[in-house]
């Protein structure tokens, strides 16, 4: 692991790392956020994973996280969207390829021997990062925006017991029902839709649900809504009768404007949930 850079942040420290990456067979880059609290002993950690386009340095210099996770103690991880490199496949399109991991392990060519996100959050990241940093991963959970928030909401109802809590801005809710989905899916898993079906939050809330708290924002303004179906996850949160809290945030968009006014909530949101015991 190669430190690229360590600032000092409301506190604490603000790193940015890379290393070479076995489950996506290139070098991977991501950021943490180290409290000041973390110098006497492993913190809490929330992860934050990233939307379309995005680097891990989207979220890191424009949500204003730190402030709110050094008041209460938190550690947080932003990893990158995909894998990166000159040979690493990837598309004319914004929305597959290189920064369009879309939290899947890809089963297709082009994709296949590289496009193992999935794995590299669930797996590969955490060990490197509890291994390597005082952090507590018996007390994790788990954020994100846009692409990132299905990341969060499918990682989170997958792997029980893993998070405390998941929250989500401005998720893609039901990727199998909606155009900001079906052609990623189709790419990097195949025809067959129902490998699909586990990375598609609204199917599995209504199979699934989640064993703890749920925040999800998303803005009537935002430009994008009819491709995010937040509708599809409240009705799948209805039929479970999940603990949940949806909430539409008037005028707000798409943006880190949006991210960033609600920020506190969703950090003291997950600071409740992770400090419960």
């Amino acid at each position: 692991m190669i430190t690229i850079s360590e600032n000092a942040c409301f506190g604490g420290t603000q790193g940015v790392y890379s290393h070479a990456s076995d489950t996506c067979a290139c070098d991977m880059t991501f950021g943490l956020f180290l409290p000041l609290e973390a110098r006497d002993g492993p913190v809490p950690v929330l992860w934050y994973l990233s939307g379309l386009t995005c680097t891990h340095e989207n979220a890191m210099t424009k949500a204003s996280a730190q402030t709110w996770a050094a008041e209460h103690g938190i550690a947080l991880v932003f990893p990158d969207t995909s894998p990166r490199g000159e040979d690493v496949a990837d598309d004319d399109a914004y929305d597959l390829g290189k920064g369009a991991g879309f939290y899947v392990d890809a089963t297709q060519e082009p994709w296949k021997p590289n496009f193992s996100m999935w794995s590299y959050i669930a797996e590969e990241l955490p060990k490197l990062i509890g291994e390597n940093f005082a952090v507590d991963m018996d007390r994790q959970a788990i954020t994100g925006h846009s692409m990132g928030g299905h990341g969060a909401l499918t990682l989170a109802m997958n792997l029980p017991g893993r998070y405390r809590s998941v929250s989500a801005f401005a998720p893609i809710c039901n990727p199998a029902g909606s155009d900001w989905g079906r052609k990623q899916l189709q790419a990097y898993l195949g025809d067959d839709e129902t490998t699909w079906a586990r990375h598609d939050a609204s199917l599995m809330m209504t199979e699934r649900g989640f064993d703890g708290p749920v925040l999800v924002d998303t803005g009537t303004n935002d430009q994008f809504i009819d491709l995010l179906k937040p509708e599809a996850l409240a009705e799948a949160v209805a039929k479970r009768r999940q603990q949940a809290t949806l909430r539409l945030q008037p005028g707000y968009d798409h943006s880190y404007f949006f991210v960033s006014t609600f920020m506190e909530d969703h950090v003291a949101f997950h600071a409740d949930a992770l400090y419960a015991d």
